[in-house]
Formats: structure tokens, C-alpha cells, sequence
């Protein structure tokens, strides 16, 4: 594409409509977050030389609209908003409204040019959906445990005792559903098969990091570790030398890594003597286990990438 007439497309995602800007010719318009206005808007920029389309994860109201960009072909991402809101102050841009945020995000587009990527298929979404209501119904039974617990008056503990058996209930039928959209997927299932062949990874494991890292085996292990959030990161300033630190990442992905690494740290002996060798050398536990979650992502990538399970690569 000519350099000189690429498009930047900027869009504010709201419940009702949508706000455009393109960048550089400074354009804006909006339109109405339904049928109709999808069609107008593909149509609108499909007839520009559009070189990316930025949109900000809004929490699900993007859905639609993605699918409809991605369908006309149009080069796309979603990024973090935290991104844009951080790129905003940074141009002291302090002043929000729909239009005004769809210009910051056109200009993101435009000065940063964030890597186009492809919209995940209806059963991949899906199956993120379930994994991530089966973190909260898990998040929910544990605040109503601590409740119970906490709870003297035996008629509101037997209150929470029966939502806690309905929310386990709905764990175990959530379960289900996901399990049997693995093994109706061939990709899935041979892939949940690689990942379980490591010791140290259960089906919890394996589940999140298929519907939640997709990028598994197919980017580099620097790039992957960044993504999940375990590379380490520089603090230094002039001659001072600062501790590296996580950051960062998806939070979720690596929560389930931290488990997995410590059942991998009990359970594998290849593993046992990487986390023993490091503390024995006097680094501290957290530390440790932060890099056995390193070496068990980047061995992880390389199973999926290569197609071969733990024992042939590790008799």
C-alpha cells in the first residue's frame, strides 16, 4: 500500500454507536451500533485505501463489530485501553468524549502501528467465554465460603450453603461444556493431549491456555513469556541498577500457570532440580517459581509447535 494514501481508522465503541475518526485526512463520522450502521461503516471503509483499523476492547461491544471489519477483510486489532489512555497522556490529551477518544485512537493507530491481527473463530471466543465465567463462578464460591464461615446466624449460613451447592452445580455443568467442545474439536483435543502429556498440567491448565493463548506455539518463547506477563523487566536509570519485575500481561493465563508450576515443581523431577538448582543458588522461592513458570510456558510452546508430546521430547 502507498505510504502517502494509507488510511488510520480510529473507532470509539459505545452501547449505541460508533464513533469514527480517520487519520491523516482528519474525517469523523458516526454511526449507530446495529445492522444498519455496520453495513455503513464496512461500506464507507472499504472504499478507502485503509492500511488499520484500531479498536479498543470495550467488554464485549466490539464483538460485532470486529466480525463485521474482519468479514470485509479489513486489516484489524484490538487493543488494551489502558494503551490508548496511557498514549493519550503522554500527548496531554486529558479531555475525553466518543469523538475525541476515537481521535486518539486513529492517531494510535497511525504512531504506534500495533500489529494486525486476525479475529478469533465463534468456537474460540465461546470456549474463552466459558473459561473465563468458570474463573468467576470459582472466584464466587470461594467469597461465599469465606462468608459462611464467617457467618453466626445458622439460618442465613444454610442460605449460603444452598447458593454455594447451586454454584458448584453450575461449575460442574460449565465443566461439561467445555470439555465436550474439546473433544468435538480435533484441533483441541490433540492439542489438550500435547499440553497434558506434561507432567504437572491438568485439564484446568491445559483448557486456559488453549482458549486463552492461541498464539501457543506459533511466536517465540521471548514473545510468548511478554504476553503471558513473565519476562523480566529492566528498572534502570543512569547508573542504577533496579531489580527486574514482572509486569503486566494476562493476569488469568498466568494465575493458572502459578499452580500448574507448583504441582510441575512436586510432580516432575525435570522441573524439581531447575526450581532447586535456582534456590539453592540463593534465589528467593517467588523468584524461582516465576522462572519455572518461564521454562514451563517455553517448554509448553515448544510441544505444541513441534507436535510431540513431553515423553518423546523428555525420556
Amino acid at each position: 500500500m502507498d505510504e502517502a494514501l494509507a488510511v488510520f481508522v480510529g473507532i470509539d465503541v459505545s452501547k449505541d454507536r460508533l464513533d469514527v475518526h480517520l487519520r491523516p485526512s482528519g474525517e469523523a463520522f458516526f454511526v449507530s451500533r446495529d445492522g444498519r450502521g455496520l453495513d455503513e461503516l464496512t461500506a464507507r471503509l472499504a472504499a478507502c485505501p485503509v492500511a488499520l483499523v484500531v479498536i479498543e476492547a470495550t467488554g464485549g461491544f466490539e464483538t460485532t463489530v470486529t466480525a463485521a471489519l474482519a468479514g470485509a477483510g479489513l486489516p484489524l486489532c484490538v487493543v488494551n485501553p489502558r494503551q490508548i489512555r496511557d498514549f493519550a497522556r503522554a500527548m496531554g490529551r486529558l479531555a475525553k468524549t466518543d469523538a475525541l477518544d476515537a481521535e486518539v485512537i486513529a492517531l494510535f493507530a497511525e504512531r504506534i502501528r500495533p500489529q494486525a491481527r486476525a479475529v478469533p473463530a465463534p468456537e474460540a471466543t465461546r470456549l474463552a467465554e466459558l473459561v473465563a465465567r468458570r474463573r468467576q463462578i470459582i472466584e464466587m464460591i470461594g467469597m461465599e465460603a469465606n462468608r459462611a464461615r464467617r457467618m453466626p446466624d445458622k439460618r442465613l449460613a444454610k442460605g449460603l450453603a444452598r447458593h454455594i451447592a447451586f454454584l458448584e452445580k453450575e461449575l460442574s455443568e460449565i465443566d461439561r461444556t467445555i470439555g465436550d467442545g474439546i473433544k468435538n474439536s480435533p484441533a483441541w483435543r490433540e492439542t489438550e493431549t500435547l499440553l497434558k502429556s506434561v507432567p504437572g498440567i491438568g485439564d484446568v491448565t491445559a483448557r486456559t491456555l488453549i482458549a486463552e493463548v492461541p498464539e501457543l506455539g506459533s511466536i517465540d518463547r521471548q514473545k510468548l513469556a511478554a504476553l503471558v506477563g513473565v519476562a523480566p523487566m529492566n528498572r534502570d536509570s543512569g547508573m542504577m541498577r533496579g531489580h527486574r519485575t514482572i509486569v503486566g500481561g494476562r493476569t488469568c493465563v498466568r494465575n493458572t500457570l502459578y499452580m500448574a508450576a507448583l504441582a510441575a515443581i512436586r510432580h516432575n523431577g525435570v522441573f524439581k532440580t531447575f526450581y532447586d538448582r535456582l534456590t539453592t543458588r540463593g534465589r528467593p522461592k517467588k523468584v524461582a517459581i516465576v522462572a519455572v513458570i518461564r521454562k514451563l510456558l517455553t517448554t509448553l510452546n515448544a510441544i505444541v509447535r513441534d507436535n510431540t508430546p513431553w515423553r518423546t521430547q523428555n525420556p
